[in-house]
């Protein structure tokens, strides 16, 4: 028995010893078949000095370090490194193949530092894949839909993947979705990608892309569902909109109708959006969802502009006046040259976009040596959409005007204006390609309640134009005139003065007209023009060359020219450009400094 169970446990110990040797064979094994397939890579004798290292292309280096996380601490064991080494192998075909590289190979090699072997990953990315050629079709009812024929040309024309191109993974994602997009964008909300294929050749290194888009059908807009009203009137919301039902989807007029919505102190938070159910294409519900301010609220500002200097202000609003949604406003804002006390309130707009406003104003203005002090009345009926502005008003007022060295006058005007802009930009904070133009019309009578016979007529247009990735030019041209006999008896409102910001830089604010005495008085006759480029250095901040030029006088034939040129710095701020100018004035040699934000409109 004793004998027996000797003979069990040597041979227990010897199968243990037996398997413990396998297993030593095969890790063997398993480590000489990496180390054949990644080169030699030594074992490590000191690993606390370990680092790994990468060799590739500078075409794909630095994207590679930006995505490849490299060893810097020592590994456990050389099983560890090993499996490192394999994982990131796979990991760098994998990055490789999105920027088009399908083909790389990836190998291993060591080098001494310092007595000790550094292992080095390189990399050889192989040819870059190109198109070979692209597939665009269209399914749906936009195949019949005539008006988009050319449309449809251009969306392949500007397809970025064309033949001959590189491929890559992360744009051919980025196509596919603009040109999804580009057909959501009018009529077809539920368009979307049935088929979606790129073909890859390594061997030749091309790739052929073919991508089917189903627009389903056309979406007309329905009636509105609104959330979130408590206070106000449904038919509020509906007077803002920029659609009416039964008209085609589009996303444009659903943007317009949000940022309309937000534009108002009503609402805080405004959601619109449409669920695209080809179900109810025929009449889609827009939904919108809104969050209602306070009515009523106190704010106070400051700020500062060189024509004007230091601005404080305190404005009280109460945007539910008599339960009716109307806006009031009381203003109070002290500038150093400019103190200005108004009240008034706008009624909301109707469905077609009209509304009205009413208000009294009291202003002390101190402008080169020109002391006013001016009290108005006024009502005005308005038109108005997110680039229109027609306005017909009504206004009474009585200046006093006291020139320094010059006789003082009393001025009472009762004057009909009408006011016409129109703006096509792309950014109305940040314009980079554009159009403004406005007219302004208005005059009174003698024989009805103004002191004299006048008639003020104002035109001015503006340009932006591209130049490259980030620079622009702007044109800017204005000139107006005063019919009447003389300029006595017209509020300065009616008249015209020069220079400063928005006008001729290198000159003081309104310091170019007609003198009275010491002071510099409005003329009937104004014209003046900028050119002005801004090359932008990096997103926020550029800086910018201009020439003015313009005069103000009260007769064409006195009008003596004034140029200002300079450059300036631009920054771009949340709420628009501030502009710092530094002016000539080559009439005066005068340098000045400009201070302002840039508003175009």
């Amino acid at each position: 028995m004793d004998c027996v169970l000797d003979t069990r446990l040597i041979f227990k110990k010897r199968l243990i010893t037996g398997l413990w040797a396998l297993w030593l064979c095969i890790i063997s094994v398993y480590s000489k078949t990496i180390l054949a397939e990644s080169a030699v890579i030594p074992n490590m004798l000191n690993s606390a000095e370990f680092v790994v290292q990468l060799s590739a292309p500078d075409s794909v280096k630095g994207f590679l370090n930006e995505h490849i996380k490299l060893a810097q601490e020592p590994f456990a064991s050389d099983m560890a490194q090993l499996a490192y080494l394999r994982r990131t192998k796979l990991d760098i075909s994998e990055l490789l193949a999105t920027e088009g590289y399908f083909s790389p190979v990836v190998t291993f090699d060591t080098r001494i530092k310092q007595e000790t072997e550094i292992p080095i990953i390189i990399v050889d990315p192989g040819p870059l894949t190109h198109v070979a050629s692209v597939q665009i079709e269209f399914q749906g009812d936009i195949v019949d839909d005539e008006e988009l024929q050319k449309q449809l040309k251009k969306w392949r024309k500007a397809w970025p993947l064309q033949a001959d191109k590189p491929f890559r993974s992360a744009e051919w994602e980025e196509a596919k979705a603009v040109l999804l997009s580009q057909v959501t964008y009018e009529k077809y909300a539920a368009a979307r990608i049935v088929r979606s294929e790129a073909v890859v050749d390594k061997e030749n290194a091309q790739a052929t892309l073919h991508i089917v888009i189903d627009s389903g059908p056309v979406f007309y807009f329905g009636q509105l569902e609104i959330t979130g009203l408590e206070r106000y009137d449904a038919e509020m919301i509906e007077n803002y909109r920029t659609f009416r039902s039964g008209e085609p989807y589009s996303k444009e007029r659903m943007h317009l109708f949000q940022i309309a919505l937000q534009s108002i102190p009503h609402f805080g938070n405004v959601s619109v959006n449409i669920s695209p159910d080809v179900s109810d294409h025929k009449a889609i519900p827009v939904h919108v969802a809104v969050s209602e301010t306070k009515t009523k609220r106190l704010s106070f500002g400051g700020g500062y502009s060189s024509n004007n200097g230091a601005r404080a202000e305190v404005n009280f609003s109460n945007h539910n006046f008599l339960d009716r949604a109307w806006n009031f406003n009381t203003i109070l804002r002290l500038e150093q040259k400019r103190q200005t006390f108004y009240t008034g309130v706008n009624t909301l707009p109707n469905q077609n976009n009209i509304y009205y406003s009413a208000g009294a104003s009291l202003q002390r203005t101190n402008i080169e040596n020109l002391v006013t002090i001016k009290q108005r009345v006024d009502t005005a009926r308005v038109y108005q959409t997110h680039n229109l502005l027609n306005l017909y008003s009504l206004n009474w007022q009585r200046e006093e005007k006291r020139p320094d060295g010059a006789a003082n006058q009393t001025v009472e005007a009762l004057a009909l204006d009408w006011r016409f802009r129109y703006h096509f930009v792309d950014d109305p904070v940040n314009i980079r390609r554009g159009s403004i133009t406005e007219f302004r019309l208005g005059g009174g009578s003698e024989s009805l309640l103004s002191d004299q016979d006048f008639l003020r007529m104002y035109g001015r247009q503006q340009y932006w134009w591209p130049v490259g990735k980030r620079d622009v030019f702007y044109l800017r041209g204005e000139a107006g005139y005063t019919l009447a006999s003389s300029r006595f008896g017209i509020p300065q409102e009616y008249l015209f003065r020069a220079g400063g910001i928005q006008s001729v830089r290198g000159y003081d604010f309104m310091s170019i007209g007609v003198r009275e005495g010491n002071a510099i008085v409005g003329g009937r006759v104004m014209a003046t023009g900028t050119a002005e480029y801004t090359h932008w250095f990096m997103q926020n901040w550029g800086a910018a060359a201009f020439v003015d030029v313009g005069s103000a006088a009260d007769t064409v034939n006195s009008m003596d020219l004034f140029l200002g040129y300079g450059a300036g710095v631009r920054w771009r701020s949340p709420a628009g450009p501030l502009a710092l100018d530094l002016a000539r004035g080559h009439k005066t040699g005068t340098i000045r400094v400009h201070f302002s934000m840039v508003v175009n409109f």
